[in-house]
């Protein structure tokens, strides 16, 4: 068997018209045995790993199953965010839709003030219990006038100019804008059945009846931005809907106990802090 393995061979090429000899190849058969051997675990390796990369969509079963799951993952990730985003916008939502009903809204960022310990706010504003400095800084701030009407146009009228403004009748305005009588908005009287627009492009956050207010619609614009529409007739829009601006939204009425005659009430909100409509929109 050894003979077999290291007897030397040659094989011989020659030309087939003159027998002319063109090259020579020597070997074994031990030779050639180790030869095919690392060819062939060559290509077992190559092919092992292009099962396993660039063709492995084509040579592992297995492919197929991993893209669905990972697929399924990816799937599964964006439907529990937006689970939570769709939670988050139902909380703010409700909560708009608790304060301009005239409640307070649940939860723990706020406090009935039946729930406030008198004990813990009398501690805390006893001047005696007070280093001198937190005397200072106190005296300072009490002489400082603090109230809606101190949010000026000069905090938010950068950040509002670059939105266009639709007006949302054409009408006279019969009541301005007066926080001393917690009038946060302006009254606009206007021929019967007229349609109100949307002031900016946006989405409806309220679209319900209320006790004082009547037909009520609120939408939510960009830059923090609220505005709302009271004492409508009827209302043309749901609450998830999106409008543009200049869209018609609602019917002016006289609905509501707080109304004394067909008009609707318009107020705009900033921030959380009501901003006068006659500084935005001409009428």
């Amino acid at each position: 068997m050894s003979n077999w393995l290291t007897t030397r061979y040659q094989m011989v090429v020659r030309n087939e018209e003159n027998l002319a000899e063109v090259s020579t190849i020597n070997f074994t058969y031990a030779k050639v045995a180790v030869i095919g051997l690392l060819t062939f675990v060559i290509i077992f390796i190559s092919a092992l790993y292009l099962s396993q990369s660039l063709l492995s969509q084509w040579f592992d079963p297995r492919h197929t199953t991993m893209e669905y799951n990972q697929k399924l993952l990816s799937l599964t990730m964006e439907m529990d965010s937006l689970k939570s985003r769709l939670r988050a916008q139902d909380r703010f939502i409700t909560n708009v839709q608790t304060i301009l009903e005239g409640d307070v809204p649940d939860g723990e960022l706020y406090r009935r003030p039946d729930q406030v310990n008198t004990d813990d706010l009398n501690r805390d504003m006893n001047p005696q219990q007070m280093n001198v400095g937190d005397s200072i800084i106190r005296q300072e701030f009490e002489e400082q006038d603090f109230s809606l009407t101190s949010y000026s146009s000069n905090n938010y009228a950068e950040e509002l100019k670059d939105i266009f403004f639709f007006p949302p009748l054409q009408g006279i305005v019969s009541s301005p804008y007066d926080l001393s009588i917690d009038h946060y908005g302006i009254d606009i009287v206007a021929k019967t059945n007229e349609p109100v627009k949307s002031i900016a492009d946006g989405t409806v956050i309220l679209s319900s009846w209320t006790q004082d207010g009547g037909y009520v619609i609120a939408i939510q614009h960009r830059a923090n931005l609220i505005s709302v529409i009271r004492h409508n007739s009827a209302i043309l829009k749901k609450v998830g809907n999106f409008v543009n601006a200049g869209e018609v939204i609602s019917i002016i009425g006289n609905s509501g106990e707080l109304t004394t005659g067909p008009h609707v009430h318009l107020e705009i909100w900033y921030n959380g802090n009501p901003v006068d409509p006659e500084e935005f929109i001409t009428f």
